[in-house]
């Protein structure tokens, strides 16, 4: 029995020994492997801890494991921590496609994550680099949380910000504590964004800036493509520059060419002139915008605007247009004046010099509104260079119960307020006392003079015909008709009304009572009421209502006279 057990304490003896030789035998030959491995590449001084796999079939399988491809140093308590691996200096791990790089690292076996501190770099192919000072990867969701001094490299792009989560299953890079993106044209920041290597597109939040040396951007919400350089503003915007500022919370810009498309009744304003629509269009480098539909183009300095579906205006030339249901606006003297054509041109000349001047130009069917004036005519120039506005071919203007018209007419300005008009050609003069009895003055022309807006003297020259109703002073009822004619006529005006008329030179006239005035005596040749024509409002201006037949003026060749507006004053009547 002591034979049995001490043979079999040798057996035992026996398995121990050759396990040990076993173990020692298996050192030995990790030993010479190592040493083979160093003697090949000497540059690598420190033992690799885990190699990748080979591929041992046709098509290689996805990763799923964060698998660690060197380190200089491996610990592991298998007591303490079983799954952890801590790692230290010169550490790299690929999961899939990804590499990482840091100074020292724990590996989470059961959960497949990675702690990475000091000079961490993840890197996909050779397009995206990212670099931070702390690093937490889960390997099964594939999110990546970089910390401190964070730096996204994609070609030419590059985002900074302290805190950036990259998910690489949708290769989106966000931050959320600011951030800034920089490419070859721009510099954008913001509170909150994200940008996706794969389609370079950036998306932005709150406090958002982009720099550029041309112009600043600043909005709510911004879309931009480092590819094609177009920041899609999404939310209030603005866009300014040394020359202009742009309001918009809906449209893109191209950084490059310097063009915007934008929506949602957009703003662009110009050295005190603001052009609204329902979308713009803006190009910098040629310094022209253009709006559509619920246009309106103001001039703050002035006191003027364009309105219309389509408007244009070039701020490098000074020159603006407006069609389809145009409307100049002059907001000067307190109450409007709405001026409607077919189109309204502004062109200015000798820009930005001492000598500049503009003219407005409105053509065809030109139709204007004032409560206190009106008037319609087939063109209108009005120059800045003389304060001369010039109405063509049948031209009427209305103040109250006076119409006045003729081949054309010329109304000189004297800081916004008429100074002088002149009526050239064919001239009449209509004052309606009621629906049957009219002041009529008809000649070759007549000049008006105005002060502080009121019209204060008339003078009437060349083949002078009058037809005038005095009244009493105590009743305001007519008197009679007093006819005359003659060769200069001046009247005398107060409060709309005349006061006094005079003839120069000789003239001849008959006064007609009441009840003996001749039926051919009501009115002059000449006589033509348009009242059907006259707008009656603001809206109606784009209702446009021509002469009818055979009441339209044919025009002559008669060239103006000069009036003799300082000769002595006299009537002879017989």
């Amino acid at each position: 029995m002591q034979k049995k057990d001490t043979r079999k304490h040798l057996l035992f003896r026996h398995r121990y020994l050759l396990a040990g030789i076993l173990c020692l035998f298996g050192m030995c030959l990790l030993s010479a492997q190592e040493k083979k491995k160093t003697s090949d590449a000497p540059e690598k001084k420190k033992a690799e801890v885990s190699v990748e796999k080979k591929n041992t079939g046709t098509a290689e399988k996805k990763k799923t494991r964060v698998d660690l491809l060197y380190a200089d140093e491996a610990q592991a308590d298998k007591q303490q921590r079983p799954d952890v691996q801590v790692l230290i200096g010169s550490v790299r791990m690929k999961h899939d496609s990804m590499y990482m790089f840091c100074d020292s690292a724990l590996i989470f076996e059961k959960s497949n994550s990675v702690e990475a501190f000091g000079n961490v770099r993840m890197e996909q192919g050779d397009t995206l680099f990212i670099y931070g000072d702390y690093l937490y990867y889960d390997g099964m969701s594939q999110l990546a949380m970089i910390r401190e001094n964070v730096r996204m490299i994609n070609r030419k792009t590059v985002l900074t910000t302290d805190s950036l989560n990259y998910d690489r299953l949708y290769n989106l890079g966000y931050y959320f504590e600011g951030g800034t993106l920089t490419d070859e044209e721009n510099v954008l920041t913001s509170e909150w964004g994200e940008y996706s290597p794969a389609t370079k597109l950036a998306v932005f939040n709150h406090d958002v800036k982009l720099v550029n040396p041309q112009f600043v951007l600043t909005s709510d919400t911004l879309k931009y493509s480092t590819l094609s350089k177009i920041a899609t503003i999404l939310g209030p915007s603005d866009i300014v520059s040394d020359n202009n500022h742009i309001y918009s919370e809906r449209g893109e810009y191209d950084t490059t060419t310097d063009q915007a498309e934008l929506l949602d009744r957009s703003v662009l304003t110009n050295e005190g002139k603001r052009l609204t629509g329902d979308s713009l269009f803006y190009d910098r480098k040629l310094g022209y915008g253009e709006a559509f539909y619920n246009v309106v183009m103001n001039d703050t300095v002035n006191k003027n605007m364009l309105t219309g579906n389509y408007c244009f205006y070039n701020e490098l030339t000074g020159n603006a247009l407006a069609t389809q249901r145009a409307v100049a606006i002059d907001y000067s003297q307190g109450d409007s004046l709405y001026m409607h054509g077919d189109t309204l041109r502004l062109v200015t000349y000798n820009l930005n010099t001492d000598s500049m001047y503009r003219e407005m130009r409105v053509y065809h069917k030109v139709r204007a509104y004032r409560t206190d004036v009106q008037a319609v005519c087939d063109s209108l120039v009005y120059n800045s260079k003389d304060s001369c506005m010039t109405m063509y071919t049948d031209p009427i203007v209305w103040n109250g119960n006076q119409q006045l018209l003729g081949e054309e007419i010329k109304v000189y300005m004297n800081d916004s307020t008429i100074d002088w008009a002149h009526i050239i050609n064919q001239a009449l003069a209509i004052e309606r006392k009621d629906s049957i009895h009219y002041n009529q003055v008809a000649g070759k022309e007549m000049k008006a003079f105005f002060e502080k807006g009121e019209m204060r003297q008339v003078d009437v020259n060349g083949n002078v015909l009058v037809i005038y109703y005095p009244v009493e002073e105590r009743d305001s009822s007519l008197i009679g008709l007093d006819y005359t004619e003659g060769g200069f006529l001046r009247m005398l005006l107060k409060d709309r009304r005349m006061e006094r008329g005079s003839f120069i030179g000789k003239a001849s006239g008959t006064m007609y009572p009441m009840d003996q005035i001749p039926p051919d005596k009501f009115k002059l040749p000449s006589f033509a009421w348009f009242d059907y024509i006259r707008p009656r409002n603001k809206e109606d201006i784009f209702e446009w209502r021509g002469k009818k037949a055979g009441e339209t003026l044919q025009k002559s060749d008669r060239k103006p006279v000069t009036s003799p507006r300082n000769m002595h004053i006299k009537r002879n009547n017989k």
